[in-house]
């Protein structure tokens, strides 16, 4: 049996706002809370069911009034895309005009509709007196029967005790995501997620890194003389805040993609600087200073580049797209004290795509393969005007052009492309540049057999000391690998670092450091996607 004495000695105002304020939260989860009160005898009906039926209502009106005055604006919210894409609008729409309030009336009793279908006829301005007239009936009827079926109920809950409650709060929140075939996809994906470790959360991830970052710190008597590893490279070794097109400069020219950087000013100049290169389509154009893959698109014509330019207005790399098919990242070390450098791992990219079966729409197709549901709102942002087309049988469709993770490029370890010929290659081109020592090359190949051999590539970028030794997402690796190899890394930062503070280099401060890093986030949140 449960006490359910909940100190609510408060008058019927108090529960009805109480209530209220918790159908803010979930609606459903309020009343069968209020239904359990009942039966236990510590509220009245008339307060339960006052507090339950206005806070749904005006949770529905709420979010109405929200697409209302936001109207088209609220498309570009965040939270608006992922639950209201462009396609789920366009059919909501056609719903909306064919069966009217019916479908307002209809979408009480379907979990997880709600807010998607109340946003879109906010948007869409349809008959708001219709909808919401009988928005409310359904409200009206769903309320008190939803109480009605708890209280009956509430005996046998209570004298179960609380793990029943917890059960049934449980089955109010999973049970609407086993209505649909995307709904039960996103149920699994993040089960998986916890054991899924290359898609943990970068701050999880890193936290056994915290005890070894540390231990590393006390020997060589310094927070931050990592960020002298690579001197050549500004600011502080290539953490945050490097010029990708200043660093590809430095390195022999035979050996890059051509690189054009587009400096900030007058839309017109910058568009015929681009044309004046002369290159085909299509083009890769990204943020001259970057995070992780952010911003990266191809482009296919002059009207795509006068977009992303208006969209860019900071400095901007233009490149050639060098039609590979392979990409790999080269993680590289030299020890300052040594003449020949060393291959740290070779990261085999895969980039993803899906093949259609003239049935399903790409995002059913996203959400139904394993992988891919893992980071379908990647998928599904970048690919919105597509989400909703039904790719026929065998359309080849790539999610991904960026070989980054968290942009949904699968890494595998690359090792069996790691030869002599191809560190001797590699070297050659790090003793080219001045003050690098250690860092991650991606880069583009036509042949396997070619690459390994050290020639056949080009290099897209290279990133100094915040570069990841790629290879240890592999998805087949145990945890206990990717950590081995993400220390042995760190190792080699600190020890570089300190030989190079050794010859004169002076590692950023601590202060200065995190200065660095709190400007270059503030300009990424405040620029455009």
């Amino acid at each position: 049996m449960i006490p359910f004495d909940l100190g609510l000695a408060a008058g019927p105002w108090a529960v009805v706002f109480g209530l209220i304020a918790a159908t803010f939260v979930n609606e459903d989860l309020a009343c069968i809370a209020a239904g359990l009160l009942l039966a236990a005898g510590k509220i009245e009906w008339v307060p339960a069911l006052a507090g339950c039926f206005l806070g749904i209502v005006l949770g529905d009106f709420g979010v109405w009034l929200l697409g209302r005055v936001a109207g088209t604006r609220a498309m570009r919210w965040n939270w608006v895309r992922k639950v209201l894409t462009p396609e789920r609008l366009a059919r909501l729409s056609a719903q909306l005009c064919e069966h009217g309030g019916r479908t307002a009336f209809l979408a009480r009793g379907i979990p997880g509709s709600r807010v998607p279908l109340f946003l879109a006829a906010g948007i869409l301005g349809y008959c708001p007196y219709r909808f919401l007239t009988w928005a409310f009936l359904a409200a009206a009827l769903w309320t008190p029967a939803l109480l009605l079926a708890v209280v009956l109920a509430g005996d046998s809950i209570l004298e179960s005790g609380w793990p029943a409650v917890a059960a049934v709060g449980l089955i109010i929140v999973l049970v609407p995501k086993l209505f649909t075939p995307i709904g039960r996809a996103k149920l699994a994906a993040r089960i998986a997620r916890l054991w899924r470790w290359e898609f943990w959360p970068a701050w999880l991830f890193y936290l056994p890194l915290v005890p070894w970052f540390l231990c590393l710190a006390v020997r060589y008597r310094s927070l931050t003389i990592w960020t002298a590893a690579n001197p050549g490279i500004v600011p502080a070794g290539g953490v945050v805040g490097e010029s990708k097109a200043d660093i590809l400069a430095k390195l022999p020219a035979d050996r890059i993609v051509p690189t054009l950087l587009v400096p900030p000013g007058n839309l017109g100049d910058r568009v015929r600087l681009v044309r004046e290169s002369g290159w085909e389509f299509p083009l890769i154009l990204k943020p001259d200073i970057g995070e992780r893959g952010t911003g990266v698109r191809k482009v296919y014509d002059f009207v795509d580049v006068e977009k992303y330019l208006i969209e860019t207005p900071g400095p901007v790399v233009a490149q050639p797209f060098h039609p590979g098919p392979f990409e790999a990242g080269v993680f590289y070390y030299r020890l300052p004290d040594e003449s020949r450098g060393r291959i740290f791992s070779v990261t085999d990219k895969v980039f993803p795509f899906v093949v259609g079966d003239g049935r399903s729409t790409l995002e059913e197709l996203i959400w139904s393969h394993p992988r891919y549901r893992m980071q379908a709102a990647v998928f599904l942002t970048r690919h919105a005007a597509h989400a909703g087309r039904v790719l026929a049988a065998g359309e080849r469709f790539p999610l991904a052009t960026a070989g980054n993770h968290c942009q949904g490029t699968l890494f595998r370890d690359g090792a069996h492309l790691a030869t002599p010929e191809l560190e001797t290659a590699f070297d050659a081109i790090a003793s080219r540049f001045d003050g690098f020592f250690i860092g991650r090359f991606d880069v583009r190949y036509s042949d396997p057999t070619t690459f390994r051999a050290g020639h056949g590539f080009a290099i897209v970028e290279l990133n100094g000391v915040a570069s990841e030794s790629t290879n240890l997402y592999d998805p087949t690796w145990p945890l206990g690998r990717a950590y081995r190899t993400l220390f042995r890394q760190w190792a080699l930062l600190f020890r570089i670092g300190a030989a190079n503070r050794s010859r004169g280099h002076r590692p950023a401060t601590v202060r200065e450091l995190f200065e660095l890093v709190r400007s270059h986030r503030r300009r990424l949140i405040a620029g455009p996607a």
